[in-house]
This record gives structure tokens, C-alpha cells and sequence, in this order.
């Protein structure tokens, strides 16, 4: 069986990588990138990460300045034995970060993040559209 890792489209580190083919056999160093859906539903955002193999506790959802952040690492070993014997031993590490900038249209303080079978989903309301305003100004 040959393990295929997902690679990114446009790599532009792969257009100057002379080692490339010798390589290919090889993981990529970035494996861990899990797949992220932003959808923008009326009333709010909703943010959806597929994270396999993620523990709760090692999972970080960070707000700062408008800009939300889901962090997460990956840490798993399998070892198989037979008589005694490691007949097939892997390890699968791995770190994720992904930043989405919200904006300033969010209620920030009403986020919410639920975690269910490596599914992270996030809701994020929208603050209410304020109608433009129209002034009459003076000419002096």
C-alpha cells in the first residue's frame, strides 16, 4: 500500500524544488491540513473544521483584534507486536493554525464553538446592519 499525502495546488515552493521527485515517497512536513467551510448565513458566520484525530484538550479557538484563530496539534503512535516483536510502528505529529479575519461587523462576545466526533464548528453573529443616515448640511 502507498501513502499519497494531499499537497496544495499551488506550492510555490514545488516550482523550484530540484529534490522533489527523489523525494516523493516521503510525507510532506505540512501533512496536517484539515479541511476548513466558512459560510456566510444571514445572521451570522459559520466556520466548520474537520480536525480527525484531535483531542478537545489540545484545541485552541483564540479571538484577538477581529481576528479569530483555531489552533490545534496532533500527537498519535501506533505500535503493532507480534511475539514479542514491533513488527510496524508509525507516528502521525502534526500543528495546525488557520486565522480568519471577521471583521468588525461580528458580535464577538456571542461566539460560540462546539466540538462533536472532530468536528469544529463555530457560529459567529452578526451585528445588526445600520441603515445609512442621511444629514442635510448647511452651505455657509
Amino acid at each position: 500500500m502507498n501513502l499519497v499525502p494531499r499537497r496544495r495546488l499551488f506550492d510555490l515552493d514545488d516550482l523550484f524544488d530540484l529534490w522533489g521527485p527523489l523525494r516523493a515517497a516521503e510525507p510532506a512536513a505540512d501533512a496536517f491540513t484539515p479541511r476548513v467551510d466558512v459560510k456566510d448565513l444571514n445572521d451570522h458566520y459559520e466556520i466548520t473544521a474537520e480536525l480527525p484525530g484531535v483531542n478537545k484538550d489540545d484545541l485552541e479557538v483564540n479571538l484577538h483584534d477581529g481576528v479569530l484563530t483555531i489552533s490545534a496539534e496532533t500527537k498519535k503512535e501506533d505500535v503493532e507486536k507480534k511475539d514479542g516483536k514491533v513488527i510496524r510502528q508509525e507516528r502521525r505529529y502534526g500543528k495546525f493554525v488557520r486565522s480568519f479575519d471577521l471583521g468588525g461587523d461580528i458580535k464577538e462576545e456571542e461566539i460560540e464553538a462546539a466540538f462533536k466526533d472532530g468536528i469544529l464548528t463555530l457560529t459567529a453573529p452578526k451585528r445588526a446592519a445600520k441603515a445609512p443616515q442621511s444629514k442635510r448640511i448647511k452651505v455657509a
